[in-house]
């Protein structure tokens, strides 16, 4: 079967390796042996294409199947009770290892399709998930208004929820114009076409003088914009750091503390809430996710995908790939 493996930085290739093999249920019980069939390129597999994780370089060759982690499938075989094979889930692999035709998982980092929703919709369910995981953490958002940096594909989720969780103004901030128009589409009630740091004059002049009760970090894994966002915050406000920092980060706490604003972070949702939740939010049409497919790939063409999304070229936002077993 076949599996990705990036060799060099910003180089993957379709490598053959062996079939999984299912455990015994009396060694490893709750095991699957799942297949994807279609999948999205994520800003969290960014890192390990170029080669830079967390401000530290990577080495290459990376592990055989990094890295994908948003996908939707079957399973073919199990020695669990909890699906029967043929039934069709969405699955998160252990470290972003998905990037194989066919690996073994356990059950429980698995759910069930909405009967509602497209593959493609389904399949957004994961990322979804993540910022429902984080607006948890937020307050009431009825007629507060929220500024959202960065709006990439996390950042337009963000937009779509906090839509619903009735927010007066809801300002999206990218210096890409081509995604200020999703954002409007997504539910963002003004854009703003700059960086982080040039924005702050133009948000208060939406906001008549004033600035944001909420501010959103959605910027990504390499780049950390917390400091633009403390600066965009009023006092007593809360700041929702999404986008994963390098590991070494250099901030202002200080202005933090000045302005004593609440600082809240968010990973790892989980299974049994978050992914559940989403998946019924896009089948019950809470939100509308479509307008961030922009792109869809074989699995052939692996390469371009991820040249096409890591550089957001033709206005990328979310990328799909096919894996063969979609078309068999």
């Amino acid at each position: 079967m076949l599996a990705g493996h990036f060799t060099h930085r910003r180089t993957v290739k379709l490598i053959e390796v062996d079939e999984p093999q299912l455990p015994s249920a009396s060694e490893q019980p709750g095991q699957i042996i799942f297949q994807p069939e279609l999948t999205c390129l994520c800003g969290s597999d960014l890192p390990f294409f170029d080669g830079d994780f967390e401000g530290h370089d990577i080495p290459y060759p990376q592990p055989v199947g990094m890295s994908l982690h948003e996908m939707v499938g079957t399973v073919v075989d199990t020695n669990g009770q909890r699906w029967t094979p043929g039934t069709r889930v969405l699955a998160v692999p252990v470290e972003q290892k998905g990037l194989l035709e066919r690996y073994v998982l356990d059950e429980s980092r698995s759910i069930a399709l909405d009967p509602r929703l497209s593959d493609e919709i389904a399949l957004m369910a994961q990322p979804f998930g993540t910022v429902i995981w984080a607006m948890q953490k937020l307050p009431n958002m009825i007629d507060r208004d929220v500024v959202v940096l960065g709006l990439g594909p996390i950042g337009q989720m963000f937009v779509a929820g906090l839509r619903n969780m009735g927010a007066r103004h809801i300002i999206g901030v990218d210096p890409l114009s081509d995604r200020g128009e999703i954002a409007t589409q997504m539910g963002a009630t003004e854009v703003v076409s700059s960086q982080a740091e040039d924005a702050i004059d133009e948000v208060k002049s939406i906001l008549n003088g004033e600035l944001p009760h909420v501010v959103i970090e959605a910027v990504g894994h390499q780049v950390h914009a917390f400091d633009a966002a403390v600066q965009l915050c009023r006092d007593h406000g809360d700041v929702l750091v999404f986008g994963v920092p390098p590991l070494s980060t250099q901030i202002n706490l200080r202005a933090a503390m000045w302005k004593n604003v609440r600082i809240l972070t968010s990973i790892h949702p989980t299974f049994e809430r978050s992914f559940p939740l989403a998946m019924q939010w896009l089948g019950e049409e809470r939100v509308d996710l479509s307008p961030l497919l922009t792109h869809r790939f074989a699995l052939a063409d692996i390469q371009q995908a991820f040249d096409l999304f890591r550089d957001r070229k033709d206005g990328a936002i979310k990328v799909l790939v096919e894996f063969p077993a979609l078309n068999k």
